[in-house]
């Protein structure tokens, strides 16, 4: 079954005014879309893809030298987990056991946040930031282009954030840091940050014939 473009996990218009419903429309609808039928495209002309998890053709890819493949389909995964890290600003805040690591690995919320900006910001060209589990601890990072923590030793993704400028540029043209800034002070979904702590946050943005699905947990 080719892969699909997953739904939202929230409405259009529902992180506005923090991220429109237009730029949900180009950066979802068309750029994510894009990479999940070029991902489907790809894999037509791959032996022994058939059946895979998304997951899987992204490791595959990556340890064949398959560029055209890894870029796609990692962009598909990646952008499946940027939308769930995601959600209505409601005043959330990072509580339990994130709290307690956030506190050990940054002193409060706000420098963890103050991190992320930093990274975020100073990446050069296009790529994403990332709050990834290294083990026990929480480290902030960043990679280019389409590159993804699972084909990385001691990165287990809990949060990322796109600074590629189709991310942000409708709403604030060429300004990264408002961009950072808005999103990560507003519209963070730490409950789902949170139950990434139990290490399947792979599975979460997978999908496939072998793909699983796990409850979040907190």
């Amino acid at each position: 079954m080719p892969f699909q473009l997953p739904e939202l996990p929230y409405a259009k218009d529902a992180l506005a005014p923090v991220m429109s419903a237009e730029t949900l429309e180009f950066h979802h609808g068309k750029h994510h879309k894009a990479y999940v039928t070029k991902t489907n495209e790809l894999i037509d002309g791959e032996q022994g893809l058939s059946g895979a998890s998304l997951l899987q053709v992204v490791r595959k890819a990556k340890e064949s030298g398959n560029a055209k493949l890894f870029n796609n389909s990692a962009q598909l995964w990646n952008h499946s987990f940027f939308w769930q890290c995601l959600a209505p600003a409601q005043g959330q805040q990072p509580e339990g056991k994130l709290a307690k690591l956030i506190e050990d690995a940054f002193g409060n919320p706000q420098a963890l946040l103050d991190k992320l900006q930093e990274e975020a910001v100073n990446h050069f060209s296009n790529g994403w930031a990332w709050l990834v589990l290294d083990r026990g601890s929480l480290r902030v990072t960043s990679l280019h282009d389409a590159d993804t923590p699972f084909v990385h030793d001691g990165m287990v993704p809990l949060f990322t954030l796109d600074v590629w400028e189709h991310a942000y540029y409708i709403d604030y043209r060429n300004e990264r840091p408002r961009f950072a800034s808005s999103v990560l002070s507003n519209i963070v979904n730490w409950d789902f940050v949170a139950g990434n702590l139990d290490g399947q946050g792979f599975e979460r943005a997978n999908q496939g014939e072998r793909a699983r699905s796990p409850e979040l947990t907190s």
